[in-house]
């Protein structure tokens, strides 16, 4: 996977279970444990996600003895900026400003969540690889 900038679409079904390989390495097994709280998954069902995830580059495989591990070759960060982007093409037209006027206006948002954006809008712009380095992504 080009980790400059994927283009990395997940259901959310994939989200959850990468949510589970963002943490940590896991097997099929491991993944259907995890998310057993929240969703009664088979098998079979996490394995075929698994496996089409692997296929598009987006999680790989590797043998720990008889156990198939798998591992995520993207960050969260870059499938919310892909998905973000996407979203903003989609249904704003490529506008970033139009996503951010429609999520104030159409939701109650508090002083200190609009000061945080203040903030945000206040610092010195970063390139992704700073981004990257800030965060320890």
């Amino acid at each position: 996977m080009d980790d400059a900038d994927p283009d990395v679409a997940l259901s959310d079904l994939q989200l959850d279970v990468m949510r589970v390989l963002w943490r940590a390495d896991a097997s099929v097994s491991d993944v259907v444990a995890a998310l057993a709280g929240r969703r009664d998954l088979a098998h079979t069902t996490v394995a075929t996600v698994l496996t089409r995830l692997a296929r598009r580059g987006v999680v790989a495989a590797h043998r720990d003895g008889r156990q198939l591990l798998y591992r995520a070759c993207v960050t969260e960060s870059q499938v919310r900026r892909s998905m973000v982007g996407s979203l903003i093409q989609r249904l704003f037209r490529g506008d970033p400003t139009a996503l951010l006027a429609h999520l104030v206006d159409e939701r109650d948002v508090a002083r200190d969540e609009l000061a945080r954006v203040q903030r945000l809008l206040d610092a010195p712009p970063q390139t992704p690889s700073s981004r990257r380095r800030s965060r320890g992504t």
